[in-house]
């Protein structure tokens, strides 16, 4: 595995479990958090991944990615619990 493609693969899996661990810690400390929250979150996520028009570079554009993945994991897995 070449440098280039690691650093990418090392930055995405910690800032992965970073916002998880923040998103959990949020879920935990505040009860009037909802699902639709983080929704909300994502969704503006969502906006600024698709509005980079003068280019992040690729430790924003990897870190964006991670972000967005550990909302989508979070949320799919909240509403997995609540569906049971």
């Amino acid at each position: 595995m070449g440098v280039s493609v690691e650093w990418r693969e090392i930055k995405y899996r910690e800032t992965f479990e970073e916002e998880t661990r923040g998103l959990i810690r949020r879920r935990q400390s505040d009860p009037d958090c909802k699902i639709e929250d983080f929704e909300g979150i994502l969704k503006s996520l969502y906006a600024m991944d698709g509005s980079d028009h003068d280019g992040r570079g690729s430790v924003q554009d990897t870190i964006m990615a991670a972000t967005i993945a550990a909302y989508e994991r979070f949320i799919a897995q909240w509403k997995a619990e609540t569906s049971n």
